[in-house]
């Protein structure tokens, strides 16, 4: 580089300039000193088209001094400058990210929009980690902040997200993303953040693949990584306990082979607490006790006994000998699969046996199954008020109190599902099942469907139109709709559906909500307009439609997913309506 003096009307700051395109930085550290005594550290410039101008690389904020003492005493001397060779953007980058990193720390997202300027310049990890003194792990991190969707970045650069949470979001794919952002936007949701996103990002607890006590290598399931390189989560639960769980039956049976007497394997969560427990050697009766967290990790503690015990032999009592089991582990595994094997074909000629169990594994669940109700978090009181004083779910209500009744339950259950509370749990659940007839099964059965039907979902759409739902039986319109429309396009349309063309033409004009109270007169038969019975808005219909060309109605994106299957589809009567 070639130092010279250069005056400052012949500079302007480099696009390639770390903080070239931010606002005007903070001098109040530095003004002082060039007030006092100039610019003293030289500025890092290259030629800028001609040999009279100069653009700054680096050291924009002594530039900005000097302007600014500049403009204080009219004039300043001409400043120091290290002249680099031009056209190489890739090192007038570099120059700048090293100075500014120096001086003053970057906010992370600057680092990665500069990070990601000097990979498209052709630099690779190695080469940025080795130029600014960090690991390849840390640059990785920080372009891996590219994953995320521009407003997550600006919320991080204004401070409203914290560090954990943005790392775990860059986990996220872009359309759970969006779901974050709506979550973060919503008035009622609550927004998971920090350890709780990473949860919430997979469906459950995230489990480390450094816990697992198999050979992750041979794992067949899927295994997602975070971007940053460092941790990798099991995808499925499921698939990593069937795995773990083999993998501690086979270490429990090494410690049997190791002459310890018993291996009890605790249920999962269950603590082992230490004071509740004596220190005993194996050849003395002492135990090996596995256990097992939610998170996957498992601890094996080697050599105890109860404290009721450990006090008897203080009290000089005989305690019986730990008694071998008959079989070992797979002996046991082989007998058991036989036997399922054995069960599973003959169910296969007992439908209605197998349709009870199948119930009783929805209302209770088992270990293979999850069945969750839909929770109907509705994003207002208004909206939730409305459905909870709707007809249909009226109807509903009251069936699922004669199945709750019927079955025995605590009337108070707010749902039949996860509502047992009987002795034996799931045997005992499907033996009673077994004694009640088909058509009161069938009753169950539809109550326990409708309490998971995901709402918001194709199959919502296929099954109304199969029962043909008619929603002017059940529904009718009220404020918490009305006062949500707020489209004048929109609300132009529903005029004309309730009061025809010729009354919203000579209403355009007006106000949302004077066409709003509109709609209200004609539905109620007030202000000297004709009532109107049986409206409902295209989108709740079935089939659903829209109102302009604009789109982005659910319910229609919905139908459009199983038009085609109806088809072929046979319609059967809607219940619904006849109850209404």
């Amino acid at each position: 580089m070639e130092l010279k003096h250069i005056d400052i009307a012949r500079l302007s700051v480099s696009s390639a300039n770390m903080r070239g395109g931010k606002k005007a930085p903070d001098l109040t550290n530095i003004l002082p000193s060039v007030r006092a005594r100039g610019v003293l550290v030289p500025l890092i410039v290259r030629e800028n088209g001609s040999p009279d101008a100069y653009e700054i690389v680096a050291g924009k904020r002594r530039y900005h001094a000097a302007l600014a003492v500049a403009e204080e005493s009219g004039s300043i001397d001409p400043l120091p400058c290290a002249v680099m060779e031009a056209g190489d953007d890739a090192a007038a980058l570099e120059a700048s990210l090293i100075e500014n990193i120096a001086r003053l720390a970057p906010d992370e997202m600057t680092r990665h929009e500069s990070f990601t300027r000097l990979v498209r310049e052709g630099r690779g990890v190695e080469d940025i980690s080795l130029t600014f003194g960090l690991t390849a792990l840390q640059v990785k991190r920080t372009l891996a902040l590219g994953n995320l969707m521009p407003r997550i970045r600006n919320l991080y650069r204004a401070d409203r997200i914290d560090a954990v949470t943005v790392r775990h979001l860059t986990l996220a794919t872009k359309a759970q993303q969006r779901e974050w952002l709506a979550l973060l936007d919503s008035e009622s949701d609550q927004t998971p953040l920090g350890q709780n996103l990473k949860a919430w990002l997979m469906g459950g607890a995230a489990i480390s693949t450094e816990v697992a006590l198999f050979d992750v290598g041979s794992y067949s399931g899927e295994i997602v990584s975070d971007l940053f390189g460092e941790d990798k989560y099991f995808a499925c639960a499921a698939d990593f306990w069937t795995a773990q769980m083999a993998a501690i039956e086979e270490r429990a049976d090494a410690y049997r082979e190791a002459g310890w007497p018993e291996v009890v394997v605790m249920g999962r969560g269950e603590y082992f607490h230490t004071w509740e427990r004596e220190r005993c050697q194996k050849k003395k009766g002492g135990r090996v006790y596995v256990a097992i967290s939610h998170r996957g990790e498992v601890t094996f503690h080697e050599g105890y006994i109860t404290g009721k015990e450990a006090r008897k032999r203080e009290a000089g009592e005989t305690l019986p000998k730990p008694v071998r089991p008959e079989i070992s582990a797979p002996i046991q595994n082989y007998i058991d699969f036989h036997r399922h094997a054995a069960v599973r074909a003959s169910l296969i000629s007992q439908p209605a046996m197998a349709l009870r169990l199948m119930l009783a594994h929805a209302i209770i669940g088992s270990p293979l199954w999850r069945v969750d109700v839909e929770k109907q978090r509705a994003n207002t009181d208004a909206i939730a008020e409305s459905v909870e004083a709707s007809a249909s779910e009226a109807i509903f209500d009251a069936e699922r109190r004669a199945v709750l009744d019927l079955l025995g339950f605590d009337p108070e259950t707010p749902t039949v599902t996860d509502g047992y509370a009987g002795d034996h749990g799931l045997p005992g659940l499907f033996n009673h099942l077994m004694g009640l007839p088909d058509e009161t099964v069938m009753s169950v059965l539809t109550v326990v469907m409708g309490e998971t039907l995901a709402a918001g979902s194709a199959t919502v759409e296929l099954l109304g139109t199969l029962l043909k739902v008619d929603m002017a039986a059940v529904w009718q319109a009220d404020d918490a709709l009305l006062d949500s429309i707020r489209d004048k396009e929109v609300i132009g349309r529903i005029v004309a559906d309730v009061a025809g063309n010729a009354v919203a033409s000579a209403n355009a004009g007006e106000s949302v909500k004077v066409q709003r109270q509109i709609v209200r007169d004609c539905l109620a038969g007030a202000n000297e307009r004709a009532k109107v019975d049986g409206w409902v808005p295209r989108w709740m219909a079935f089939q659903p439609s829209t109102y302009t060309v604009r789109g982005g109605v659910g319910s229609v994106e919905r139908w459009s997913e199983i038009a085609s299957l109806l088809d072929t589809a046979e319609t059967v009567d809607q219940p619904m309506a006849q109850a209404a």
